[in-house]
């Protein structure tokens, strides 16, 4: 019988993982490990989590998954706005700028400007992957049994010295 680890509850998992889009475009890699608690302490979504189960140290797996499965969910057209160009600054006129507004909560929201007219700009409030469908590329790079502190505090994901807040989605 293998002693070879396998993907399973309480095992601490470390993985890299890219999203591609449907024409195979990869619009997210983290190559850097990220690790998680295993059916314990992560931030997988369930159809991932379901795919990596049972698998060992090199495996692979893909998951489509729909908008309505993902944290980032449908496109809200509440959040996308068109205003004439001249009430913009000029540094933000280009596609892909980043502008922060801030509502009476003092919340601060990031808007991408999506497109520039010769007279209108848009900008989109929604997570870049709203309303798309997306597949997530998984390769397990190490499996080990949880620690009894890491069963009950978990472990540092890695996504926290990304800037991506200690969550993957």
């Amino acid at each position: 019988m293998s002693s070879e680890q396998v993907v399973a509850k309480d095992k601490v998992v470390t993985f890299t993982y890219q999203i591609t889009d449907p024409a195979g475009e990869v619009v997210e890699r983290i190559d850097l490990p990220m690790k998680c608690v295993f059916g314990r302490h992560n931030r997988l979504y369930d159809k991932v989590e379901a795919a990596m189960l049972g698998k060992k140290t090199g495996d692979e797996v893909s998951v489509k998954l729909l908008p309505s499965e993902c944290a980032w969910g449908e496109s809200d057209p509440d959040l996308i706005f068109t205003d004439a160009l001249h009430n913009v600054p000029e540094e933000y006129r280009h596609v892909g700028a980043e502008v922060q507004f801030q509502n009476d909560k003092g919340e601060v929201k990031t808007f991408i400007v999506k497109d520039v007219g010769k007279k209108t700009i848009t900008i989109d409030g929604n997570h870049p992957f709203a309303g798309k469908i997306v597949t997530f590329h998984v390769k397990i790079t190490d499996i080990r049994d949880a620690t009894g502190q890491e069963l009950v505090e978990g472990v540092s994901s890695g996504a926290e010295n990304m800037g991506l807040g200690g969550t993957l989605h």
